[in-house]
């Protein structure tokens, strides 16, 4: 069983960085701001990427009641301890870019670009999903593999 991000993740992340991608090209200082966002959130995406968002793949299957194999429960849980531990630092980036994001705002809308304007509140209406629903399900999930407290499968499962 491989971890790959969920496909619903990966997609709105791809959106999101061809939607910065867009705006960095822009002149002015919707530009300029634009690239100072990119260059915050490039590498909080590559440490999501990496550990904060594939054991989410497993999320499905743990509430379905189902067994994860042994390796990839190990992963997962390895990749949920470090999101755990990282998490201060995580949120730290998330202020930082939501900071970017409202600079980014200002400009926009003072260059009259209201597609960015709209693309910087997106993403920070993702990076709030992510603080209070995904970081803490993966954290979940590792913790779940940890104990190997894997739920009964419910009724919609069984069927």
């Amino acid at each position: 069983m491989d971890l790959i991000i969920p496909e619903a993740l990966k997609a709105e992340h791809d959106g999101l960085h061809a939607e910065l991608a867009r705006a960095t090209r822009l002149g002015g200082r919707t530009g300029e701001a634009a690239r100072e966002v990119a260059r915050l959130l490039h590498p909080h995406f590559e440490k999501e990427e990496e550990f904060a968002l594939p054991p989410l793949a497993l999320l499905a299957t743990i509430a379905r009641g189902e067994t994860v194999p042994q390796e990839t429960a190990r992963t997962a849980a390895a990749m949920a301890a470090r999101l755990q531990a990282e998490l201060p630092e995580m949120l730290r980036e998330h202020a930082a870019i939501v900071g970017a994001l409202d600079s980014l705002s200002a400009a926009a809308g003072a260059e009259g670009h209201a597609e960015v304007t709209r693309f910087a509140e997106a993403l920070k209406q993702h990076a709030r999903t992510e603080e209070q629903l995904l970081y803490p399900a993966a954290v979940l999930i590792g913790a779940q593999l940890r104990l190997g407290n894997v739920p009964e499968p419910p009724a919609w499962a069984q069927a």
